[in-house]
């Protein structure tokens, strides 16, 4: 299983948002803070963008803000708003032969079971709030 990375850069990027409210916080900033380029950040808080979850502002004292208050930005809804699942079967690798009737059974035996779990993980995920995380995470998230 490969897990989708996305969701971890959002989330904590939104905590800390969410504690600084006050101050926009920008894709260069948030990139050396995650150790990745800032491409990958505006791509991943582009998706938050258009499902309204953030805004963002150009120019000098711009950057990437909260668009609503954490305590009304569910867990789904940024999970929801990044298109991708957090866990995908492993692709067919290089030393499957063609055609397998086993590989292909497993597959959709896999398939069926993570779309089951998927369902079951976002419905746990409309229970928490990011205000719900970051009072969780409590001091640790300054850091």
């Amino acid at each position: 299983m490969k897990q989708n990375s996305k969701l971890s850069l959002a989330l904590h990027t939104l905590g800390h948002m969410a504690v600084t409210q006050d101050r926009p916080m920008t894709s260069d900033f948030i990139a050396q803070f995650h150790h990745t380029n800032p491409v990958v950040v505006r791509r991943v808080l582009g998706s938050l963008r258009e499902a309204g979850l953030l805004t963002s502002e150009k120019g000098h004292a711009g950057g990437w803000r909260l668009a609503k208050a954490p305590e009304d930005i569910s867990v789904a809804e940024v999970y929801l708003a990044l298109g991708e699942p957090y866990l995908k079967p492993a692709g067919k690798g290089p030393d499957t032969p063609p055609g397998c009737a086993i590989r292909t059974a497993m597959e959709e035996t896999v398939t069926l079971a993570v779309s089951e779990a998927e369902a079951v993980f976002v419905e746990r995920l409309r229970t928490k709030t990011l205000a719900d995380l970051t009072a969780a995470m409590g001091p640790a998230l300054h850091s």
